[in-house]
């Protein structure tokens, strides 16, 4: 762990972030001046139209893109002060993401997909811990399928397995269950719930589902880069 890091510090804490990126009309403000806290366990939804910042939000917050001003902390730990190998080691068992699209391996089944992280970050047990979540979310039957040889909502519970696998203090899930349809949607909602309370972990889930934000203990809603009031 980062000497800054504290696993008494909030999970994540962004403090005046900005994040302004180039295009070919000129600088975009992608985000302007944004300020949150989620706390320990605490389940946190991020809603408003397209464009507003949200997944930008998230990809600060998890140190996958870097503020132009403010700063982010990561458990306490300043990102701006680590490399990106640093970032992916501060990450590594603590900080996990799902993503709409489900970023499976194509070339690895199920539960290579779900053991290989719990490799690299060093688990002597990674196979079985692997086969045991995969229970957890209903695929013991999958276990060797790979990913197109498996639905959309069976690949989200293959993503939600691998991500919540090594019991990370926080999860952060960007639309989730946007490339589902209604019927699976709610059942991975409920899956992702369900687990992310079973292993105490705080989530910073984006959802244009008005259904879903509601289950969280907090919404914050975005517009135009900034957190409205």
């Amino acid at each position: 762990m980062p000497d800054d890091a504290s696993p008494l510090a909030p999970p994540l804490a962004l403090s005046a972030v900005a994040l302004t990126l180039p295009s070919a009309a000129g600088p975009v403000n992608i985000l302007r001046g944004v300020d949150l806290t989620v706390n320990a366990g605490e389940r946190v939804a991020v809603v408003g139209p397209s464009g507003s910042g949200k997944s930008s939000l998230i990809a600060v917050g998890a140190g996958l893109e870097e503020p132009t001003a403010g700063t982010a902390r990561l458990f306490g730990q300043d990102l701006a002060t680590l490399s990106e190998d640093g970032r992916a080691r501060l990450r590594r068992g603590r900080a996990a993401l799902v993503f709409q699209s489900f970023h499976l391996l194509p070339n690895m089944t199920a539960e290579e997909n779900v053991a290989t992280p719990l490799e690299i970050a060093g688990a002597k047990d990674a196979l079985a811990t692997a086969r045991d979540w995969l229970g957890r979310v209903g695929l013991s039957g999958r276990l060797t399928h790979y990913p197109h040889q498996l639905s959309g909502g069976e690949q989200q519970r293959v993503a939600l397995a691998r991500a919540l696998a090594a019991r990370p203090a926080l999860l952060f899930a960007d639309e989730p269950t946007g490339n589902l349809d209604g019927a699976t949607a709610a059942s991975v909602a409920d899956l992702m719930f369900n687990l992310v309370a079973e292993v105490g972990a705080a989530l910073v889930m984006v959802t244009h589902d008005p259904a879903l934000a509601t289950r969280a203990d907090r919404i914050v809603r975005m517009a135009d880069g900034r957190i409205a009031s």
